[in-house]
């Protein structure tokens, strides 16, 4: 008998377990293509919600197939609208917090998987570390027994992987709202017993808002749609489009489009101005440095940091 997802979702309702042997049987019968309906990523939450005994096998497939379905579940791929991730949010939040890690571990696949995901989506799962360091309970928690005010390993990690995920605010560097979330995660936890990387990733997130190159921007949701319909539409698509472009006389334009990114780009200037602190730069680190009455261990740090990479001594 052919296992499907509903099956899946009823059975984990009834006893609260999943066993690898029917995951294993989901992937080979029920999701052998890789595709799934809405109404099936639906009863992969409802499984979820309903376990009692969380598996490494369930975690890795309800995370794959889901993030599959969200990042390249329309069009265009790679792309998470507005609509899909307000989806999303329906079926993790429950009072403004997600509970289960499987679903935190989904939302920060799908970042970096994606080419963008709405601000909201990032902020929000940007917001389940931050809660979990002030409030000492969320989905990071779970049988951790460690109070508010501290971070841990698994948080350290994820946060790691979401402000530098593909998605991120901006595009593999740090963006200004997740450099101050760094501030305010460090100012609540400093007197914790904190993870030991901690130090290091806020020490390298805040550098790399001050100093980091984030290169191009990816396409917006709305541009991406315009030249997929482009691509894609008959008599204008592609091919036309080359053809005509063969034909015209198209002049220096098609020459610096050619040549973008190319040996003529100046990348390398762009990066060293990026590393060099701005006065606007400077007076945000003043702000954050100020924003106590003294220089914390992690704050010395960083600028310790700051000082070995651009040779300059900065004075808070």
């Amino acid at each position: 008998m052919s296992m499907h997802f509903r099956d899946l979702a009823e059975r984990a309702m009834a006893d609260g377990t999943i066993s690898a042997d029917e995951i294993l049987g989901l992937r080979r019968e029920g999701w052998s293509n890789g595709e799934m309906e809405l109404s099936e990523a639906e009863s992969l939450f409802a499984a979820n919600n309903h376990l009692t005994d969380v598996t490494a096998e369930w975690t890795d497939f309800f995370v794959e197939a889901l993030t599959e379905f969200v990042v390249n579940g329309g069009d265009p791929c790679g792309y998470v609208d507005e609509a899909k991730a307000d989806w999303l949010a329906a079926q993790i939040d429950r009072d403004g917090r997600l509970e289960s890690m499987a679903e935190l571990e989904l939302v920060v696949r799908i970042m970096e998987k994606a080419v963008s995901v709405p601000l909201e989506m990032r902020s929000y799962a940007l917001d389940q570390i931050e809660q979990a360091v002030l409030n000492g309970s969320g989905a990071t928690r779970k049988g951790s027994g460690l109070l508010p005010g501290c971070i841990n390993s698994a948080e350290c990690a994820l946060l790691r992987r979401m402000i530098f995920a593909a998605a991120g605010d901006r595009l593999a560097a740090v963006s200004k709202a997740e450099a101050e979330m760094l501030f305010r995660i460090k100012d609540a936890s400093i007197e914790g017993d904190n993870a030991a990387e901690w130090e290091l990733l806020f020490v390298q997130g805040v550098a790399n808002f001050l100093m980091g190159f984030g290169g191009n921007e990816p396409l917006s949701h709305d541009r991406a749609v315009e030249l997929e319909t482009f691509m894609n539409s008959s008599g204008a698509g592609i091919g036309g489009f080359l053809g005509n472009m063969a034909r015209a006389d198209v002049g220096s334009g098609f020459g610096s489009l050619l040549s973008l990114g190319g040996p003529n780009s100046d990348i390398d200037a762009e990066v060293e101005e990026a590393a060099q602190i701005t006065v606007e730069e400077a007076s945000w680190l003043h702000t954050q440095l100020e924003a106590d009455d003294q220089l914390d261990p992690l704050e010395k740090a960083l600028l310790v940091f700051i000082a070995e990479e651009t040779g300059e001594e900065f004075t808070p």
